[in-house]
């Protein structure tokens, strides 16, 4: 953990500086409370200059939103290309999350933030970060993901192909988009599967959750191997194995891509839009140069039985946007040795494809996920 650093009541102060997604610690720090005007924050935000909090922790909030409709105040930029639209995209989104992220809050040596009207975030910092290790400084845009990810995770997502809920941990992608989770649910089991005597065995990789996982062992599977290379990810699915009842059918390993072996069915939905992710959460949704998906094809012939499927969850988002084309999709499936079998689509159910705000819109309303089956050519 690297060292914030700034003066208060004229005396030089420090503590820990804390980022998930690696942001350095600012070199200007100026103490703020409940007297310090939005434009005045905004504007020693865009300078780089970060403020440290020091009034009521609800007035906080209010300066940060305050800040934030400032930042929406400027106009989109116009892009004449899709890939344009999705730049201009990731850089605003990048722009605000910077100057937002300049308002720190202060963090005890037991993770108590010392603010009036603070709520009690120790539990929620704890799942996070784990142990403490001394007082530190967080953003408040962080610290408002770390509470809300103990909400999600104390509450769980409902599933309804698993007819329960699925507890996500902080920093790994929640199945709330269950257009994909359905997929896996429905689609025909392979040869390999239906004539194993003992119901078959499969990968899910890049687990996540553990809710692809569940879903396999919910239809018969007797053993499921689920990996990641996230240890994040690798906890939360253990957990949620446990939860379900599925130790003795579920293993959770990594951080690996393939497990050792072979399976008679691989299942993998990978990130979908070859970018760079710029936090811990975004790992489940940019991948850059889709390297997952070149290793899951590349993988895939030496870890099938005779018989076997994999089957490659995957958006076309990227395709809609220009980063990704279906002819190069189809030939990293050839080059990989692989044939289609089937390929089953579906139309997105979450809000946002019909969010007509949505700079990306055009795209997200012509989005269909895709379960590919895939065999090795004989």
């Amino acid at each position: 953990m690297s060292t914030i650093n700034w003066a208060e009541d004229h005396t030089h102060r420090s503590a820990g500086w804390h980022s998930e997604n690696g942001t350095p610690a600012p070199r200007r720090v100026v103490v703020a409370d409940d007297r310090t005007q939005a434009r005045t924050a905004y504007r020693l935000a865009c300078e780089g200059t970060a403020l440290l909090w020091r009034g009521d922790y609800h007035n906080a909030r209010q300066l940060m939103q305050a800040m934030s409709r400032r930042i929406d105040r400027k106009p989109p930029r116009p892009a004449g290309t899709p890939a344009e639209s999705f730049h201009l995209h990731r850089r605003d989104r990048s722009h605000r999350a910077h100057v937002l992220g300049m308002l720190l809050v202060p963090l005890e040596d037991d993770y108590t933030v010392s603010l009036r009207r603070a709520p009690d975030v120790r539990q929620a910092c704890h799942e996070a970060y784990g142990p403490p290790t001394g007082p530190s400084v967080v953003s408040l845009r962080e610290l408002l993901g770390v509470i809300g990810a103990h909400q999600w995770r104390t509450k769980g997502v409902h599933v309804p192909a698993l007819g329960t809920r699925i507890h996500p941990h902080y920093g790994v992608f929640a199945p709330v988009r269950g257009e994909y989770v359905d997929l896996v649910a429905h689609a025909p089991l392979p040869e390999a599967v239906r004539q194993s005597p003992g119901a078959g065995t499969a990968f899910d990789l890049g687990t996540g959750t553990g809710v692809l996982a569940a879903v396999l062992a919910g239809r018969g599977i007797q053993r499921v191997t689920a990996t990641d290379i996230s240890p994040r990810a690798l906890a939360c699915a253990e957990e949620n194995v446990h939860r379900l009842g599925l130790t003795g059918r579920i293993d959770v390993i990594g951080p690996c891509l393939f497990p050792p072996g072979r399976a008679d069915l691989v299942v993998c939905n990978p990130p979908w839009l070859p970018a760079r992710p710029t936090s811990p959460l975004e790992q489940g949704v940019y991948d850059p140069d889709a390297t997952m998906l070149h290793g899951l094809l590349e993988g895939l012939r030496a870890h099938l039985t005779p018989g076997g499927e994999g089957w490659l969850v995957l958006s076309d988002l990227a395709e809609h946007l220009g980063l990704r084309t279906r002819r190069h999709l189809l030939a990293a499936i050839e080059t990989a040795g692989l044939r289609i079998v089937d390929r089953i689509d579906t139309r997105p159910r979450h809000p946002r494809a019909k969010d007509t705000d949505d700079p990306l819109h055009t795209a997200r309303g012509a989005e269909t996920t895709s379960l590919w089956r895939l065999a090795p050519v004989v």
